[in-house]
């Protein structure tokens, strides 16, 4: 099939760093068109190719020691656009108040954002966290603290580890219920202030903790298995939150996966269609339906 016609790029959106586009755009002209924007497409496999093609190839290039190859630049067809990658992980004032009590640790009670930089030089490390420094500042940041010393970022990480047991331990006698969402980085604040205020509303207590450099956060929920009140009160939230990721362009689960849980919210986020192609591969399949019966949509 021939697809150079289909040469557009639809949409690209700065504050996410992706774009979408036809297949027949190529990496030149994908670059020129973002030019202006100060973003660029990083796979460069040394030749102007389709990104169709590229991502059919699973394309590497020159820069693919830095910035990966098409598998990590390519997200369900979703072509994304990188700066200088980091390690972060969000915890919110309960998580850092658990994770205080659990790992004995001193953190100011507030929403704490943690950053790993990565560089060949000492200099160069120093330069990313001066920076990030200098970002937090001017949009009114609390205190920016880094340290190159290995046993105290050992010990923020392992409290960052442990962060699903600290927070079960503010819930004596209680079983936990974790769960996720992943949206777009533009819209993380807007979902997590939403999240905060269901939570609040409804009376129930549920750190937040996420990887959030690519838009994931958890919510570590925790009940009594005899309370089916309670059961019901925490999945009519767990629902809530995944309709509100849905509803922003996001996904329902970014790591947990669907599972039994969330199979109903399926077809909320991916649409009657995708969902009646998925069946009838899976048909194919399993005519019989002796694969993982009554648990698939």
């Amino acid at each position: 099939m021939d697809m150079h016609g289909m040469d557009e790029v639809t949409r690209v959106n700065v504050d996410d760093f992706d774009c979408s586009v036809q297949p027949g755009v190529t990496r030149g002209a994908l670059d020129a068109h973002l030019k202006s924007t100060g973003l660029f497409f990083p796979v460069d496999p040394g030749a102007d190719a389709s990104l169709c093609g590229m991502a059919a190839t699973g394309a590497s290039g020159t820069t693919t020691v830095r910035y990966g190859t098409m598998k990590e630049n390519v997200i369900a067809m979703q072509v994304s656009v990188q700066i200088e990658p980091l390690s972060s992980e969000f915890l919110d004032t309960a998580q850092v108040i658990a994770c205080n009590a659990y790992s004995k640790l001193t953190l100011p009670e507030k929403p704490h954002l943690f950053l790993e930089f990565h560089g060949a030089t000492d200099t160069e490390v120093t330069k990313q966290s001066a920076t990030v420094g200098d970002i937090c500042a001017s949009n009114n940041g609390s205190a920016f603290a880094y340290s190159t010393e290995l046993s105290q970022r050992q010990r923020l990480w392992k409290a960052r580890h442990s962060a699903y047991y600290a927070a079960l331990s503010m819930c004596p006698g209680k079983r936990g219920i974790s769960t996720d969402v992943c949206v777009p980085i533009s819209k993380l604040g807007e979902v997590v202030a939403a999240t905060h205020e269901d939570l609040q509303t409804h009376g129930i207590f549920g750190p937040i903790v996420g990887h959030v450099g690519d838009g994931n956060f958890h919510v570590i929920l925790a009940c009594h298995d005899s309370d089916p009140e309670e059961k019901k009160k925490l999945q009519a939230f767990i629902d809530r939150l995944a309709s509100r990721a849905i509803s922003v362009g996001g996904t329902c689960t970014g790591e947990h996966g669907i599972g039994i849980g969330k199979r109903h919210l399926l077809e909320q986020e991916v649409g009657p269609g995708a969902l009646n192609t998925m069946r009838v591969i899976k048909a194919a399949l399993d005519p019989h339906g002796i694969m993982n019966p009554g648990k698939v949509v």
